[in-house]
């Protein structure tokens, strides 16, 4: 990454942008094959003549004239998905999406040069603060590499959302509100704030032209540390920001309504650079063991992160940290590249800052004080209570697999994500005893504006290979020739989902059709296959593959009866987040890991079988 830094002067960040191809709309029938295929392992024989029958009606019918007007839209628009997804899958969702919807992950840097350490938290903080920083000056000069597959360039405008973007709560959709601007398209706001002990302060980070340094960010948080350790707590307005979206919407109209300058500092706070929080606990972590961080990350205290951020910094007092996101505004590769710079960095300083010590006259950091009144404390104690209450239902089980990783995988010609996503789909047949619905992201950023698309890896193929590790009466070499037939079926799903011949955001297009033009939804989407194969946000594995750097996150299960589950590879290692509810009697993550694990070990010897 960083020779890719120096050579990137030629290049801009954003300068791909306008040449990157629309996103296509698939064939309709292309699209209703696939789905068929998709819904086989969860029908028996007469649910699945049924469905066949109700595709049928629906291609011959009501979707070749609702596909035709999708058509149309696209003509119009670059991608004719972005703004429905954004409404869709974020910005209409009325539950509380701090807990529900961020993604977070602990930074890597526990496993090099800082382990945890009390007494580190400030010192370490101002060095990883500065990383952070420069990659903003990056950024903002557009030096940060284009991301290439081969020699083509990918979508890079979701970068635009990762500093100055907040989301701002409203009563039947949210906002996104981004201040970011590049160094040629004029002035971008250059201030940090600070959350601690439920009190809110600012400052700026660029003094005199110049960023500042590591020992001048040192000084700005003892100052706030020492202040806040001292006196009072503060009203904790930020765990407004963890409420059900409506609440909020509420409340923060009421907030307003109270003084006029609170809204002068929750725009302070929406165009900030980012939050930083200084959390009281100290989680523990290992190399090998990451399940206490990651919840403390993802379900920490919420009076000290701004749910709607689009990026928390957040701190602990044994000097880790992690990061906790709104997922609205971006997907996690954007956090992911700046977690693997930043981790970088402090690796090639060893963890410590090796420039001056001088310390300008800098002004103190200004607390944001909010006018505030029984009512309102009233909803914030309300909301902490409905969050910790919440987040204590949520279990975390997040370990690192050492026996092997990506190295001998790729010895034996096996792709390892999915190589993982097999894993999974054994493990859950093995603790539920049926298939899981399953939904992978795969990443459309080939075109103008793309995300993601649904990669549905529970398929016939992987299914019949679970079967017949489960049946004695299967030889080695048949479980090994359906397993590499389950292989060869995901690699060529997600490089169509990539290339835009996914089919389920073409679905949803042809759904929010119909709902725009006022007519009754389509019987597709009432079948209960539909759901019962993952349909409409239902599956029960909801996965990810993190990437191929020390970087780790999270989220929470889709549906109250699944899991999250996150990961990613190293040449000698995997390492595996899953979360689940603990309300729900049949889900387990601490077993799923490790029945994943065992077929791991499983997969692995079926290929050193030689048949003769």
């Amino acid at each position: 990454m960083e020779n890719q830094l120096a050579k990137s002067t030629e290049e801009r960040t954003f300068q791909y942008q306008d040449s990157l191809p629309s996103l296509p709309v698939p064939s309709l029938k292309e699209s209703l094959k696939k789905y068929l295929e998709s819904v086989k392992p969860f029908a028996n024989e007469e649910e699945y003549r049924k469905t066949e029958e109700i595709v049928q009606k629906f291609q011959s019918g009501i979707g070749e004239k609702l596909h035709q007007k999708l058509l149309e839209r696209a003509k119009g628009k670059r991608n004719w998905l972005e703004e429905w997804w954004l409404n869709v899958a974020y910005l209409d969702v009325r539950i509380p999406s701090q807990l529900n919807v961020n993604f977070a992950g602990p930074a890597a840097h526990f496993e090099h040069y800082w382990p945890p350490k009390e007494g580190t938290q400030l010192e370490r903080g101002s060095i990883i603060l500065w990383h952070n920083l420069n990659y903003w000056q990056l950024l903002r000069k557009e030096k940060v590499p284009v991301h290439k597959v081969g020699n083509t360039p990918l979508d890079m405008n979701q970068f635009r959302m990762l500093f100055s973007t907040c989301k701002v709560p409203g009563i039947t959709r949210d906002s996104i509100m981004n201040y970011f601007r590049t160094e040629s398209e004029g002035r971008s706001p250059n201030h940090i704030v600070v959350l601690c002990r439920g009190r809110a302060f600012v400052f700026d980070v660029i003094h005199e032209g110049c960023l500042v340094t590591p020992p001048e960010l040192l000084r700005q948080l003892t100052y706030i540390h020492k202040k806040c350790h001292s006196e009072p707590d503060g009203p904790g307005i930020a765990a407004l920001t963890s409420e059900e979206r409506t609440r909020w919407a509420k409340a923060r109209e009421y907030l307003i309504g109270l003084d006029a300058e609170n809204l002068a500092l929750l725009e302070k706070i929406q165009s900030s650079l980012l939050v930083y929080s200084m959390e009281d606990d100290s989680p523990h972590v290992t190399p090998e063991d990451y399940s206490e961080i990651i919840a403390a990350i993802l379900i920490g205290d919420p009076t000290v992160r701004w749910g709607d951020k689009s990026y928390n910094l957040i701190s602990f007092s044994n000097g880790v940290f992690g990061c906790n996101c709104d997922h609205a505004p971006f997907d996690a590769m954007v956090m992911v590249n700046i977690s693997y710079y930043v981790d970088e960095k402090i690796f090639q300083n060893e963890g410590r800052w090796k420039g001056s010590e001088k310390v300008r006259d800098i002004p103190l950091p200004e607390e944001l004080i909010f006018t505030v009144d029984e009512k309102l404390l009233n909803d914030i104690s309300q909301a902490k209570a409905q969050y910790l209450r919440e987040a204590s239902d949520l279990q975390i089980a997040a370990y690192a697999f050492t026996s092997f990783g990506k190295k001998l995988t790729k010895n034996k010609m096996l792709h390892p994500d999915t190589f993982i996503q097999l894993a999974l789909q054994l493990a859950y047949y093995r603790l539920h005893g049926r298939p899981g619905c399953c939904y992978e992201t795969a990443m459309t950023r080939y075109f103008y504006h793309g995300r993601t698309e649904t990669m549905r890896s529970c398929t016939v193929e992987a299914v019949r290979w679970c079967q017949s590790m489960q049946d004695p009466s299967v030889t080695p070499h048949e479980r090994q020739q359906k397993m590499l037939q389950a292989f060869a079926k995901h690699n060529k799903m997600m490089k169509d989902c990539s290339a835009g011949k996914g089919f389920d955001r073409h679905l949803l297009g042809l759904l929010l059709i119909a709902k725009e033009e006022g007519l009754p939804v389509p019987e597709l989407f009432t079948d209960p296959l539909f759901s019962k194969s993952g349909g409409g946000g239902n599956f029960v594995l909801s996965t990810s593959l993190v990437g191929y750097l020390r970087v780790q996150g999270v989220v929470v299960p889709m549906v109250h009866n699944g899991y999250g589950f996150f990961y990613h590879i190293r040449d000698d290692r995997f390492v595996v987040a899953c979360s689940a509810w603990k309300s729900c009697p049949e889900t387990d993550a601490e077993k799923l890991v490790q029945l994943t694990f065992c077929a791991f070990y499983d997969m692995i010897q079926l290929m050193n079988i030689t048949h003769l």
